[in-house]
């Protein structure tokens, strides 16, 4: 995976800006290319690398708020995968105030939220974003 998605980014700075692509909203480019990091570091099992490409981006230039907020959602994953649950659920907030729809529909959000209500202490926060998403019913 790392090798392949060593290669997606040197192929995308070689192209240089953002090659659009049909059917595909973010098009192909570094950035897309460092998104897609960020995931597959977390289902390799490796949330440190995950961290370490999260902080590569820069979310202001992800080229619309849903993608900002899935960006958010992976990095939540990232951050509960760490045992850091208060950045976790930072996290999560921060991506419901780009994309309130986006956030409480996600079924990997809704799953995250739900396991961070039942695997340790809760805040208002927390609770309050379970509630807006529907998890809590």
């Amino acid at each position: 995976m790392r090798d392949l998605t060593d290669e997606a980014a040197a192929i995308a700075k070689e192209l240089g800006g953002v090659t659009l692509l049909r059917d595909h909203g973010g098009g192909f480019s570094p950035l897309t290319v460092q998104l897609h990091r960020i995931s597959a570091e977390n289902h390799a099992g490796d949330p440190r690398a995950a961290l370490d490409a999260a902080r590569a981006i820069s979310l202001k230039a992800l080229p619309s708020v849903e993608r900002r907020s899935r960006a958010l959602g992976d990095i939540a994953v990232t951050y509960d995968r760490l045992g850091r649950r208060s950045d976790c659920v930072r996290t999560l907030l921060a991506a419901e105030r780009w994309s309130p729809q986006e956030t409480h529909a996600r079924p990997a959000t809704k799953a995250l939220i739900s396991s961070l209500l039942v695997s340790g202490p809760t805040s208002t926060e927390l609770r309050g974003l379970a509630e807006r998403s529907g998890v809590l019913a």
